[in-house]
Formats: structure tokens, C-alpha cells, sequence
């Protein structure tokens, strides 16, 4: 069997209060495939489970240690799963709110990148 992509999709989150970069990788992997559909998968490559995807995420976060490597691959529905984790992304200064449980005034921006595989 050879691995062919099949389809890359880019996304961008943000965690603006409570500074946690597991929040901002999986609204960046949500957001990555949020607008797609991949009737290709059926119609092209004759996959018959979704799951028989294979789907690689790439996310690029600040404080890459401390991201829950399963809460974010929880936002993928479907596939055969892994999760790269980079550091990167963007720490912005914003406004701690102590209501919402902020421990200091970043917002921190992860971006991600989705790709789907096949075997074929």
C-alpha cells in the first residue's frame, strides 16, 4: 500500500482567556475541518469506514508541552489519528479577567494543519 493525500486543511485558534494551548490547538484543528466535507474518500477512493483514513495533524502552539495530546484529537471525528506538536503560534497581550479564571493577560493563537491519507 502507498499513502497519498488526499486533502490538506489549515485552521487558526485562539484561547483569549485562561491561557490554555490545548484549548487553542483544538479550536485550531476544529476550525482546519469545520467547512468540508470528503465525499472523495467514498467516491474516489472507494474507502468504505471512515475510518480507514489516515489523518496526521500538525499544530503549532505556544507552550507545545503542555498540551492534552488526546483532547485534541478528540475534535476529529473520524481516521486513524496522530498529533504533531510544535512550538509556535503567537502569544498576544490581552486583558486578565479574574472572573474568567485568566492567570495572566495572554491569548495565546495556535494554527494548525489537517492532513487526510489514504492507502491505496
Amino acid at each position: 500500500m502507498v499513502k497519498k493525500r488526499l486533502i490538506i486543511e489549515m485552521g487558526m485558534g485562539i484561547d483569549q482567556h485562561g491561557q490554555e494551548p490545548t484549548v487553542a490547538a483544538a479550536r485550531a484543528v476544529r476550525n482546519a475541518i469545520a467547512h468540508n466535507a470528503l465525499p472523495g474518500v467514498w467516491e474516489v477512493a472507494g474507502l468504505t469506514d471512515p475510518n480507514e483514513m489516515i489523518v496526521e495533524v500538525q499544530v503549532a502552539v505556544p507552550y507545545p508541552e503542555q498540551v492534552n495530546q488526546e483532547e485534541v484529537l478528540a475534535v476529529l471525528p473520524f481516521g486513524r489519528k496522530s498529533l504533531t506538536v510544535e512550538s509556535g503560534g503567537m502569544v498576544v497581550q490581552g486583558r486578565a479577567i479574574p472572573s474568567l479564571n485568566d492567570k495572566n493577560d495572554e491569548m495565546l493563537i495556535a494554527v494548525a494543519a489537517v492532513t487526510v491519507f489514504i492507502d491505496n
